[in-house]
């Protein structure tokens, strides 16, 4: 681990695109500015581990979600419905509940022809 020691106002480069400038002592605890292209993502360490945790358990619901697909994709639609409407064929309802990833919202696009709400 590189350590620096840098007063109030002084900046520190990391590469050529990276700016990290103490902005602020107070007691023990320093603040710090951070100037980086949107590209790079800047997170408290705390902050990061959640996300990373959050990604990884959305992936473990995505492969459950993918082998229940797959799985009602290999039965087809096999039962026969019974009374009402008997010689239909039917499918067991399948429910997945999947928790969303953090970030952003969503885009919605609007179609043209309809005017917006």
């Amino acid at each position: 681990m590189l350590v620096l020691s840098r007063l109030r106002d002084e900046t520190i480069m990391i590469g050529d695109d990276i700016e990290v400038t103490v902005v602020d002592i107070r007691g023990d605890k320093v603040r710090l500015g951070i100037n980086a292209p949107t590209r790079i993502a800047v997170h408290r360490k705390e902050v990061y581990e959640a996300i990373k945790r959050e990604n990884q358990q959305a992936a473990r619901v995505d492969q459950v979600a993918a082998s229940i697909l797959r799985d009602v994709g290999r039965s087809g639609v096999s039962q026969r419905s019974k009374g009402a409407g008997a010689g239909r064929l039917a499918a067991a309802p399948v429910t997945i509940e999947l928790e969303s990833a953090p970030g952003p919202a969503p885009r919605r696009e609007l179609n043209p022809a309809t005017p917006a709400r």
